[in-house]
Order: structure tokens, then sequence, then C-alpha cells
């Protein structure tokens, strides 16, 4: 076992590295860098200065920035530290991210760490009620579809959870707004942030009637269209685990149909879904989160690196992928580490780093 993690955890380098020397050589290449955008930010502060003092004129006189001389040029590349090779920077900042220093925001008076911490209660959330919901809802419903297979039942869920699959979050999402966000039919349910503006004023049962009442509209656009998938996984793998011969045998042994589901074929079964732990967990806390966050006013890190790709702040871009991408290793780590927990027929020796 030892063995298998160290190998594994030595490949997980290489990966973390890998991909941020693809996302750092992309950055210095990007057209519209964070200069660029420092330099518009300028001109729009001016345009509106001239313009204010034109009009307090009586005219609009502003008639554009002249430019900025070589040693303001300067001033901003020693600012954002492009005055340095970009190897020296990049050793430099693989150097910090290895101390879990994600350097300070170009543009945002805070540290990437920090804005991260800020931003992520909201995803993370957003991503648990997704996670936990999607399995919830799933492996019973494929459990009930495998038992019934073929019947009245299993056709209709089938055409619901594709239907449910076919639409994009985003586009639930406005449907959910316009039925019960008081768009065009019932005002229900609130459309901005997680809590109310007096949450902390209330008291604990009204706190929790109070998120939730908050986290009804967004979590039910971000988790439908992620159980088709699961469901039809749960169906097809039970289905092939009722067909096999430990199967007919236990209930040769007088073991009763539940018996033989849950105890038996459960444990079997559970093995691909595992497998798509990490793929599912990743999905629903750092993928598809952009669009839910901008429609229900959540801000999170979908938002926040949105914005941080659109600003050019490459400190923030960088340093959430850093975090994601080793998040992402070390679940799918854990998720092996569980696939040989609930079957001890696979042996660490037998897998593939």
């Amino acid at each position: 076992m030892w063995a298998y993690l160290i190998k594994r955890v030595a490949m997980m380098a290489p990966t973390l590295l890998g991909v941020l020397t693809l996302t750092f050589a992309v950055t210095q290449f990007v057209p519209g860098g964070p200069i660029e955008h420092a330099l518009i930010q300028i001109d729009g502060a001016d345009a509106r200065a001239g313009a204010e003092g034109g009009a307090a004129e009586g005219g609009f006189t502003y008639s554009g920035r002249k430019g900025l001389d070589e040693k303001q040029l300067e001033d901003l590349n020693a600012l954002y530290g492009f005055d340095k090779p970009p190897l020296e920077r990049y050793l430099t900042m693989i150097g910090n991210f290895l101390r879990f220093d994600l350097g300070h925001s170009y543009f945002r008076d805070q540290s990437v760490m920090s804005l991260i911490q800020d931003k992520l209660g909201v995803s993370v959330a957003l991503g648990a009620w997704t996670f936990l919901l999607t399995y919830l809802v799933s492996v019973p419903l494929g459990v009930a579809k495998a038992v019934r297979a073929g019947s009245r039942f299993d056709f209709v869920s089938t055409v619901l959870v594709l239907v449910g699959y076919a639409v994009p979050g985003f586009v639930l999402g406005v449907l959910l707004i316009v039925l019960f966000g008081g768009g065009s039919f019932w005002d229900i349910f609130p459309l901005r942030g997680l809590v109310s503006e007096n949450f902390d004023q209330l008291s604990w049962p009204q706190k929790i009637l109070d998120y939730l009442w908050h986290a009804a509209l967004p979590v039910t656009a971000a988790t439908v269209s992620h159980f088709a998938m699961k469901t039809l996984m749960t169906k097809n793998t039970f289905l092939d685990e009722l067909s096999r011969q430990y199967v007919l045998t236990a209930r040769a042994k007088g073991l009763s149909d539940n018996q033989v589901l849950w105890k038996h074929v459960l444990r079997n079964a559970l093995l691909p879904m595992i497998t798509a732990f990490p793929i599912t967990f990743i999905s629903a806390f750092f993928t598809g989160s952009l669009l839910i966050e901008s429609l229900f006013s959540l801000d999170g890190l979908g938002l926040l690196s949105y914005e941080s790709i659109t600003s050019r702040d490459f400190p923030v871009v960088l340093g959430a992928l850093y975090l994601f991408t080793l998040i992402g290793l070390v679940v799918k780590l854990v998720a092996d580490i569980a696939y040989v927990l609930v079957d001890p027929r696979i042996k660490y020796s037998a897998l593939k780093v």
C-alpha cells in the first residue's frame, strides 16, 4: 500500500507542474495583459474626470489621454513584476506555491488566498449540495429502475432524467426564476445570495429555513443535470450484478431479495460509482458554477475565476488553478484508496499508477 501511495504522490508533482507551466506560458502570450487592462482603467478614469470638468464649464472638452511616459510604464511593469525575465518569474511563482503563498491580486487589495477563502463558502455550499443530492437521489432511483427494469416506472423515469440532462443548468435556472422567482408567475424564492440581510438577527431554526429558502433555486438548477448519468450508471451496474452467479446462489440459500440487493449486490455495484467520485466532485465544486452563480447573484469561486480571466489578474488565475488541480489529484487518490477498501479482491500491486 505504502509503495503505491508514494508512487501516486510522486506522480502528482509533475502533473501539477505541467498544468502550471502550460498556464503560465499561455499568460505570457495572451493579448491584453494586466498592464493594458490598467491603462484602460486609467483611460476610463481620465475620461470621466474630463467629462465632469467639461460639463462644469458648460461643454465636454476632454480630448483623451495623451499617453504615459517611459518612467510610468516602467513603474507599471515593476508593479506587476514584468520587469523580470519570464523564467525568473516562473521559478519565483513555483517556489511561492510550494509554501502555499499564492501571491497578491493585481486589481484587488487582497492576497489570492484570502480572496479564495472569502469566495469559497458559496461555492462549497453549492457544490456540496449538488454532490450529495446527486448521489442521494441517483443511487436509490437507479436501484429502483434496475429492480423494475422494463416497467412503466423505468420508462417514465428514464425519460424524465434524460430531459433533465438535456436542459442546461443555466436554462433551467432561468425557467425557475420565471416560474418561482417573481419573473412572470409566483414570487416565492429570493434571487440574491444564500442568506437574507438580517440573517445574523435570526434564531437558529429561522437561519436554517432562511438558508434553505435561498438555496432552493440555485441548488435545483445546478443539480438536476447531474442526475441522468449517475442514475443510468447505477441501474446498468445493478442489472449487471443481478445477473451474476453469486446472486442466484444467495437466493438459493433462502436470502430475501432485500438481503441480496443491499448486502451483496450493493457492495460490488459501488465500484464504478466510487471510480466516478472524483469527476462528480470536481464537476460539482469547480465547473458549471459560473453561470449559476451569475444568474442567482452568488459571489463564489466561479465568478471570481471568470472576472480574474477577463481582467488578466494572473495571480488569481494561477493560484486558483493550483489549488483546484491539487484538490482534484488528492480526491482521485482518495477514490483509488476507497476502491480497494470496498473490494478487498483488488490489490494495490495490481493498480496502475
